[in-house]
Formats: structure tokens, C-alpha cells, sequence
């Protein structure tokens, strides 16, 4: 088991965290800890393009990276998130 170690956060949010733990049966160590492994990092994601543009059959140049992140930014426009 890791050592255990603190956030800082504001109120606001801690509390969001504990009704979205709550709401899961969870707690928000295992709610953050499930976040933190589900979203992919810059490099994660980068590489996961270059696998899917290689078994498509695509080359995986500059043009097709930046059609691929604005189509994410678009997605995430439409979600609620951050356009950039």
C-alpha cells in the first residue's frame, strides 16, 4: 500500500468529491485514485494515435495529429469541458 498523502482543494470541491463518492459507494481516496488511472496522459494518448492511424493504415503526420486534436476539442466543446 502507498503512503498516504494530503490535496489541497477548496471546499466547493472536496464536498462535490464526497457526493460523487457517496453516490458511487465509494470513497474519495478510490473515486480520485479511479480518476487518476482512467484518464490518459499527453504521451498515453499520442501513442494510442500512432497505434490507431498504424492499424488503419494511416501515416501519423503533423496534418492528421492536428485534425485529431481539434476533433477532440470539438468532442469536448460539446461535453461541457475545455475547448483546448
Amino acid at each position: 500500500m502507498s503512503k498516504p498523502t494530503s490535496i489541497k482543494t477548496s471546499e466547493e470541491v472536496r464536498n462535490r468529491l464526497r457526493v460523487l463518492a457517496d453516490e458511487r459507494g465509494t470513497t474519495i481516496t478510490e473515486l480520485l485514485e479511479e480518476l487518476a488511472t482512467r484518464e490518459l496522459t499527453e504521451a498515453e494518448r499520442e501513442q494510442r494515435a500512432v497505434e490507431a492511424a498504424r492499424e488503419l493504415g494511416i501515416d501519423y503526420t503533423e496534418q492528421v495529429q492536428q485534425v485529431g486534436r481539434d476533433a477532440w476539442a470539438k468532442i469536448r466543446a460539446h461535453q461541457g469541458g475545455a475547448a483546448a
